[in-house]
């Protein structure tokens, strides 16, 4: 099989406007995300909708597609761009644009889904820990995923799910596996085709997590689980913290 991955930047944030060419250790955010995703995939490419941010990729030698202003997902960015590089690849990896620390064990796990061939979209998660604390297992910003037998994504929510009837909240991390979910996904193209000609579901706009409209509309998404921790920049606050990552990774 092959694989091309497709990170959708937009310029415009309610959040963190310009977000990808925030500065993060003396490189733009887009740039980071860009240099890991590079050799893991057949090809890369971002997926912008702003001249700003296609100079920049220019700029250190990456490969850019421009795409529309209107799109209301980054699933929907990936398809135009796809359908712009015209290339018959067997899936599209989509890798957000904020998350400069995505490592290429986590591409490979994403890749490794598609082994099976009932995989139809893939995704990744990682277990939160004790050590993580309540606070980062409540943060809304870090979407919750449940799982079945299968390794098939239930539901995806942005509240602590399931929620532990007999057990004080300080004791949940303890007594079952929450997982967070990283914000990588990854589409046979067939399937990439159908779902962005789906309309907003009830679940998705309650949530505002376009992968419950898959989810409502039948399609099931694999899931693969991976330790490596990552840190996903939606406001500045995010930066802050990713830059004193940063200093540790390096360290």
């Amino acid at each position: 099989m092959n694989f091309i991955g497709i990170i959708p930047a937009r310029y415009a944030s309610t959040r963190f406007p310009a977000k990808p060419l925030a500065m993060l250790g003396g490189k733009m955010v887009i740039q980071r995300v860009y240099e890991q995703v590079s050799g893991v995939f057949n090809e890369t490419y971002v997926a912008t909708d702003d001249e700003r941010i296609e100079q920049a990729v220019r700029s250190f030698g990456g490969k850019v597609v421009m795409t529309s202003v209107h799109h209301k997902s980054g699933t929907d960015r990936c398809y135009e761009a796809f359908c712009k590089i015209g290339k018959p690849y067997d899936v599209i990896v989509n890798v957000q644009g904020d998350e400069p620390f995505i490592q290429p064990v986590q591409l490979e796990t994403i890749k490794s889904c598609f082994d099976d061939e009932a995989t139809q979209i893939a995704t990744l998660v990682k277990p939160f820990t004790s050590d993580d604390g309540w606070d980062a297992l409540e943060n809304v910003n870090s979407p919750k995923v449940v799982i079945n037998k299968r390794m098939q994504a239930i539901y995806f929510s942005r509240s602590v799910i399931p929620y532990q009837r007999n057990k004080e909240k300080k004791d949940w991390l303890d007594n079952h596996i929450y997982y967070k979910h990283i914000g990588l996904y990854a589409y046979r193209a067939s399937v990439l085709k159908e779902i962005t000609s789906l309309p907003q579901s009830s679940l998705e706009l309650a949530e505002s997590l376009e992968q419950l409209r898959w989810i409502e509309n039948g399609y099931t998404i694999k899931v693969g689980v991976c330790n490596v921790e990552t840190i996903g920049i939606d406001t500045p606050a995010d930066l802050a913290r990713a830059e004193q990552f940063l200093n540790g990774y390096k360290g």
